[in-house]
């Protein structure tokens, strides 16, 4: 099978990268990217064969950062034609999916419609001058036209969750294939107990840091207990909007036991789930979420917002808790400090679960069928 990868961007290490990786990985394929860091992104993607393409559009850089990343991106897969000869086409963060539009047998890996387009499209619009919204709102209203042309004539969309399922019929009119991601759980260990919240994640709007710094405040207000810290982890963009929300992030922790650690690699990373009290995860309506499953690996209990693909993945009560408001996760947060005992029964239920049904073999016996499918098209 002769694969090729095509995603926007490679500077970031988070779970669309993981899957990057390993699908790379698994089948010897070339990455075709339009932006790539090694230094910001997961290391053994230096071993692989990485094709950084396209060029840039001189009217982009007249435009807002986001604005200005998405015409780029929209512009070079849309006119990029694969030279090479190959099997299936693969292309995962929008607008990589408009490889489409010049190429044929094409698995579209959806991780997500691109949600400031869809459904966080009035969230993000809130933050943004009356001039950046003029522009955001004719780009958005060009793209949906672009986009929905092109997802018609993709052969096949697989998906991570029945969330994003859900938002694929919704947007597109196309119905996935469900295929849930795998992890290594192997490389998560649980060692010990050293009070402190851990929640990892890229630090945006939409997966609401403000959020658990308020169940924190309230957490230690109802404990008493100072020795408690909140660990903030993950990583910043030079997005102006991302930088905006990391200071407002900072101003309303100072004089908190609330700690901030950007930009940890992957061996902080699972050293931060391993000594933890619990993980919290507060993501709107995430796609599928990554950040459980560590958690759970790491055989700690996980307290995360009862929205999107946490709710797939969380047995609520048993590997963690699916909790509706900050005071409510405080709550959790609570009883899992006080109670030793069943924080490590929900771990341990937790590392079970994962090892159960969320392997990468599992993840592949369900993709090649597809890719063989594609590639006879």
């Amino acid at each position: 099978m002769k694969l090729i990868l095509l995603q926007p961007y490679l500077n970031l290490r988070g779970g669309v990268e993981r899957v990057i990786l390993k699908v790379a990985q698994h089948y010897d394929a070339s990455i075709y990217t339009l932006e790539y860091d090694k230094d910001a992104t997961f290391p053994e993607f230096s071993e692989l064969d990485i094709r950084v393409m396209g060029r840039d559009v001189p009217l982009s850089s007249k435009l807002p950062y986001r604005a200005s990343q998405g015409f780029r991106y929209g512009y070079n897969f849309y006119n990029m034609k694969i030279r090479e000869d190959y099997d299936v086409l693969n292309p995962h963060i929008s607008p990589s999916e408009w490889i489409r539009n010049k190429n044929e047998r094409v698995l579209w890996y959806c991780h997500t419609p691109p949600r400031e387009v869809y459904d966080l499209y009035e969230t993000r619009m809130q933050n943004r001058s009356y001039k950046d919204k003029l522009v955001y709102a004719a780009l958005v209203g060009t793209y949906k036209l672009i986009a929905k042309g092109i997802t018609k004539r993709i052969e096949e969309i697989a998906t991570n969750s029945n969330t994003t399922n859900e938002r694929i019929k919704k947007y597109y009119g196309r119905e996935a294939t469900v295929i849930n991601p795998g992890i290594d759980c192997e490389n998560f260990t649980n060692s010990g107990d050293e009070r402190y919240f851990l929640y990892p994640s890229r630090i945006v709007v939409n997966k609401r840091q403000d959020y658990v710094i308020n169940a924190f405040n309230q957490f230690i207000k109802k404990s008493r207990d100072s020795r408690y810290k909140l660990v903030i982890a993950g990583t910043v963009s030079k997005d102006p909007e991302h930088q905006k929300y990391f200071n407002k992030l900072k101003a309303m922790s100072k004089g908190s036991n609330v700690v901030f650690k950007t930009n940890v690699n992957d061996r902080q990373l699972r050293s931060l789930y391993s000594s933890s009290t619990a993980v919290l995860f507060a993501a709107m309506n995430e796609d599928f979420g990554f950040i459980p499953l560590e958690a759970m690996s790491s055989s700690k209990p996980i307290i995360s917002v009862n929205e999107g693909g946490p709710r797939e993945t969380i047995m609520n009560n048993k590997t963690g808790f699916l909790v509706n408001s900050p005071q409510e996760m405080a709550e959790r947060m609570l009883d899992l400090s006080k109670n030793a005992a069943m924080a490590e029964a929900i771990g341990r239920a937790g590392r079970r679960l994962v090892e159960r049904r969320y392997s990468w073999s599992a993840f592949f016996e369900k993709l090649d069928p597809i890719l063989e499918k594609v590639s006879k098209k």
